[in-house]
């Protein structure tokens, strides 16, 4: 099962998300795709999801195909801070939480730890 589902393809951000939930004891499934994306929140249902909206993969659509029940798992996207069309557009999809990367790079462990809220 997965704790923590997410939508991005940056291998720096994969290899740091996945090493800090390592440490804390979450299980994490990083897709490339839409499809597969959707495909694990429909499977796992994680106690979160991320997603990296300067993803190539059309991170906008993946959240707006997002199923009503997976609406209400917590969600926290992330940019460039200068983006704020984006921002705004994510927020219009659906997302609630959207934060510039270096907000979510410094808090990671922090936003991570609400999987295991969420599981509790």
């Amino acid at each position: 099962m997965a704790d923590v589902v997410a939508l991005m393809d940056d291998l720096f951000f994969q290899a740091k998300v996945m090493e800090t939930a390592k440490h804390l004891g979450l299980n994490v499934r990083i897709c490339g795709t839409p499809d597969a994306f959707l495909s694990e929140i429909g499977q796992r249902a994680p106690g979160l999801i991320v997603v990296d909206l300067n993803a190539r993969s059309e991170p906008l659509s993946a959240i707006e195909r997002l199923p009503a029940g997976a609406r209400e798992i917590p969600m926290v996207a992330f940019l460039s801070h200068v983006q704020t069309d984006l921002a705004a557009k994510a927020r219009a999809a659906g997302c609630r939480e959207v934060m510039p990367r270096s907000q979510f790079t410094q808090n990671l462990a922090t936003i991570l730890t609400r999987a295991k809220s969420q599981a509790s």
